[in-house]
């Protein structure tokens, strides 16, 4: 018998791809000089027809919108609340990312689950319920959970996403009024 027939087996632990550390305190430190500073997302949304559009940002893949079919639709894409909800995924999940990269936490799992409560009773304001006001429409309730496992105890796991909640802008957008200006082209 060889002695590497009573060995213990040996488990590799894959961590995710990291981000560049030195950059985000490069970048962190842009914003600590200047709190005001702002960038700006662009989008350019084309109707197909029904309800399918292409939404272009910069110079990606169009991301395809459509309703489902009881609500009209084609059901060939994610509906517009199902993208917005991808948004706050893909937001908590880089947070995350950015701050267990700045604690030195290496992730080895980091996956975000959504629901949200949505209602339209006023059928986009085409003669649906229409004495509801802004407050009652969209969104009502939503519930992330962060399943996240890295080379930390769960406690610091969990200071890492509420801090990384705390500081999301799309959360933040979602959670607090701005000003929105809608107007012809």
């Amino acid at each position: 018998m060889s002695s590497t027939d009573t060995a213990e087996p040996t488990t590799v632990k894959a961590w995710l791809r990291p981000i560049d550390a030195a950059g985000l305190a490069a970048f962190a430190a842009k914003g600590k000089a200047n709190p005001g500073s702002r960038g700006t997302n662009k989008v350019h949304t084309v109707m197909e027809g029904q309800y399918r559009s292409l939404s272009t940002v910069g110079q990606h893949t169009p991301v395809v919108v459509d309703e489902p079919l009881h609500l009209f639709g084609q059901d060939t894409a994610p509906a517009p609340g199902e993208i917005v909800l991808s948004g706050l995924g893909g937001c908590i999940a880089v947070g995350v990312t950015a701050v267990a990269t700045w604690k030195g936490v290496k992730l080895s799992k980091l996956e975000v689950f959504l629901e949200g409560d949505i209602g339209n009773p006023a059928a986009w304001g085409a003669g649906g319920a229409l004495e509801k006001t802004p407050p009652e429409m969209g969104f009502q309730a939503i519930r992330v959970k962060v399943l996240v496992e890295g080379d930390a105890p769960r406690e610091v796991l969990d200071e890492i996403v509420q801090h990384a909640n705390y500081y999301s802008p799309v959360a933040n957008s979602m959670r607090n009024p701005i000003p929105f200006e809608i107007s012809m082209a």
